[in-house]
């Protein structure tokens, strides 16, 4: 309990839920001081309309004005070639300028020519699962070894990389570590990305890297390609990783939501817009600085103030979705933040969106008998890290 306790209030949560205190500071105040880890204070964000009012204003609530993590350890021009190309933390018209080249290769008509190719990568996946024997590792056998293929195979990354570039970004995002093993891993897989760059400038290929160096070589510095090529990488495969993994826990959980999927293939749609929801792997986005004096939730905000985001918090508010706590596969859940919202609002959703779409009901019908191979309360989530999710989940069929 002492660990919990040490966890920023946006992080805390009780499995699958964000713990009581949060859920108040929503229905009461709205907008809390906190303290992030670093000891800056901070103004917690947790209602569903107020999280996009700030998601909708990078005028007032600048990415660019904030800190970079681990700045501190580093000099102006190792920070500069870190934060080059990183989407997420710019403001428009930079920002604009580098969605712009990004845009056209994560549309849903493009996404749509990749289906054949993610359903082969899926039932490659399910065949290794079901030659590990039970009980198995639903994240080593499936939950991350799709996501990470379709992103690889999308970048042109070599999936036999996938060991070290997993490792790093698991020790990126666990905010237990220390930061100078943080920034270490940053480092490391900058380095990686780099030769990878440098290759695709030798022979560009048709995959996404070879594209941007081929269509916007003149448009993008090495650093700020590096940098792209990077986040896609980080982003591609942690967060559907982790939806996969805890979004079948959920499934598990409850047993008649998960007898709806299967028994009605076409509920997979809204079925997944309320696992997005209900989950909120993403605890947070990175903080925004208030560029001047603002009001949210009737609370006055100075200028130069940090803003954090919870978006479990904002996706279970009342005032957004009646009954919020309920996993309800149902009702679809427009509108959630679990993408974010606004110009950051995730470029890569049509795609996480179409290999959940593919990957549950295919795991459903390959194991009608799924159960889980431990107790529940053994269930070992990723409590510290910046994407919610699970380190393992053993399952039995």
């Amino acid at each position: 309990m002492t660990k919990a306790l040490e966890l920023p209030l946006h992080m805390r949560r009780n499995g699958f839920d964000p713990v009581e205190e949060l859920a108040r500071a929503r229905d009461s105040e709205g907008v809390v001081r906190v303290k992030t880890p670093f000891g800056l204070p901070a103004y917690l964000v947790c209602r569903q309309e107020d999280v996009r009012q700030v998601l909708s204003d990078p005028a007032q609530f600048s990415s660019a004005r904030t800190p970079f993590p681990g700045s501190g350890q580093m000099d102006a021009d190792e920070l500069a070639k870190i934060q080059a190309g990183q989407l997420i933390g710019f403001d428009p018209p930079e920002h604009t300028r580098l969605r712009r080249m990004l845009t056209p290769e994560f549309t849903v008509r493009r996404m749509r020519r990749l289906e054949p190719r993610i359903t082969e990568i899926v039932q490659t996946a399910l065949d290794d699962l079901e030659r590990a024997g039970k009980p198995a590792d639903l994240v080593s056998h499936f939950a991350l070894p799709v996501p990470s293929l379709v992103i690889c195979e999308l970048l042109g990354v070599p999936y036999a990389d996938r060991a070290g570039f997993h490792e790093r970004s698991v020790r990126l995002l666990d905010t237990s570590l220390p930061m100078e093993q943080r920034v270490a891993a940053q480092r490391e897989g900058r380095t990686y990305m780099a030769g990878l760059v440098a290759r695709a400038q030798a022979d560009p290929g048709e995959d996404m890297l070879g594209m941007l160096v081929r269509e916007h070589g003149d448009d993008l510095s090495t650093d700020e390609l590096i940098g792209i090529a990077g986040l896609l990488l980080l982003a591609g495969h942690e967060t559907t990783s982790n939806m996969l993994a805890l979004g079948a826990l959920a499934l598990l959980r409850h047993p008649d939501q998960l007898a709806m999927i299967r028994e009605d293939p076409a509920l997979i749609e809204p079925a997944v817009e309320e696992l997005l929801r209900w989950l909120s792997i993403v605890q947070s986005l990175p903080p925004r600085t208030t560029t001047t004096d603002v009001e949210i939730a009737g609370q006055a905000i100075p200028a130069g103030s940090l803003v954090i985001l919870s978006l479990p918090a904002a996706n279970r508010d009342p005032a957004f979705i009646d009954d919020p706590e309920t996993l309800d596969i149902a009702r679809g859940a427009a509108g959630h933040v679990a993408f974010g919202h606004g110009v950051h609002h995730c470029l890569g959703a049509p795609l996480a969106r179409m290999e959940m779409r593919i990957a549950f009901p295919a795991l459903l019908r390959r194991f009608p008998g799924l159960a889980l191979a431990d107790p529940h309360e053994q269930v070992d989530f990723r409590v510290f890290s910046i994407v919610y999710g699970l380190h393992a989940l053993r399952v039995t069929w």
